[in-house]
């Protein structure tokens, strides 16, 4: 599927009528965000919002590039971690924004991963009832996922994500270059949600992976091509389905499972970070799918044994420390936002890239499906 020439950027386009934006992907944007900044922003005045662990590598260099196009810049450094997307963070988030001055035409900046992301995201939307809003994600999950599609938010005790609004940004910008520094469970947490896009409707797309992911582990074009590929696979959702009432609900595969995992362990990262959530429930997703008799148990050991080549999690089992008893995750995915009139919607698949949404799931077939898998 890769051609023998990959251009060292890319660029991918959200269609959304006059909300339109860009995605460009490639090395060394942040020390260029300045200039595509300003070719697209009528104001002079930014905030940016980071976190401790991004803001010592990569802020002085975005600082300097927005003032050398002539933008004024405040920033403001949060606590790095899922903790973050929270009431707590969000108040002196829009005080911040509020505090720089932030008029319509200006923009606020979320420098950092997706809990950045979404909670910068989610007060650019409520902070003067919207203001312009640009992600510069610096994790491979937040540039393949997070960042595109305006999905924003914070976690509540009740369940992750659950407080938000739809907030399209205005530019994305995508470094590459960035995700050197990232750790490899970092990177793989990310690959969780590369992968996805090829389990949802792209079978030769999940070949590839199959074949070329170590490739996209090492970097350059390899890592490139993955990542517009799965940027492109979203924003083609997004332009369809906005909002989430159909097509895009297929984005949220292994979701239902991984974001109970993931209240489960109430969000610590040491235990559970998003991506293995993901590709935890994937599996699981896919498992619970061949019990249902709709694909086979062969897809489901191929999806696992892909992850877990990369080195990602696939069971219950291999999350650190006790889980609640199998009743307590049926609570959490309950609380679930797919969840519609009180009846269970999950993703589940036919097969390899061939994945619906399933309405009206079978509750007592899920809690028995979870005591099976639970690793008591």
């Amino acid at each position: 599927m890769m051609s023998q020439m990959i251009p060292a950027e890319r660029s991918v386009r959200v269609n959304l009528g006059d909300r339109s934006y860009d995605i460009l992907i490639g090395p060394g944007l942040i020390a260029e965000a300045g200039r595509e900044i300003a070719a697209r922003l009528k104001g002079r005045r930014v905030a940016v919002i980071t976190d401790e662990n991004v803001a010592p590598r990569y802020l002085e260099t975005l600082m300097a590039s927005l003032a050398q196009s002539g933008i004024e810049a405040v920033s403001l450094v949060l606590p790095a971690g899922e903790k973050t997307k929270s009431f707590d963070c969000l108040i002196p988030v829009c005080d911040a924004i509020l505090g720089a001055r932030i008029e319509r035409n200006d923009a606020v900046i979320a420098l950092g991963g997706g809990v950045i992301g979404d909670l910068t995201g989610f007060a650019a939307g409520i902070v003067r009832r919207g203001s312009r809003f640009i992600q510069i994600p610096t994790s491979l999950l937040a540039q393949v996922d997070s960042s595109v599609g305006g999905k924003t938010g914070i976690n509540s005790p009740h369940g992750k994500n659950l407080i938000g609004v739809f907030h399209q940004p205005d530019l994305v910008l995508a470094d590459t270059g960035v995700l050197d520094t990232l750790s490899q469970r970092e990177f793989r947490a990310g690959y969780a949600e590369v992968a996805k896009y090829g389990l949802i409707d792209k079978p030769e797309f999940f070949h590839w992976l199959e074949q070329n992911w170590q490739a996209v582990f090492a970097g350059g074009g390899a890592r490139i091509e993955a990542i517009a590929v799965s940027c492109q696979a979203k924003a083609d959702v997004v332009a369809a389905d906005e909002r989430e009432n159909g097509l895009r609900a297929l984005l949220n595969l292994g979701h239902t499972f991984g974001h109970a995992l993931e209240a489960a362990t109430e969000y610590d990262s040491h235990r559970l970070v998003h991506g293995e959530g993901v590709a935890v429930g994937m599996v699981l997703a896919y498992e619970f799918s061949a019990r249902m008799n709709l694909a086979s148990p062969d897809d489901a050991r191929r999806v696992e044994a892909h992850l877990r080549a990369v080195g990602l999690p696939t069971r219950m089992a291999d999350i650190p420390g006790m889980l609640p008893p199998a009743e307590r995750l049926m609570e959490a995915i309950a609380q679930d936002k797919k969840v519609k009139g009180g009846k269970l919607t999950f993703i589940l698949t036919r097969g390899i890239g061939h994945s619906f949404v399933a309405d009206d799931v079978p509750a007592s077939e899920v809690l028995s499906f979870l005591k099976e898998k639970h690793p008591q």
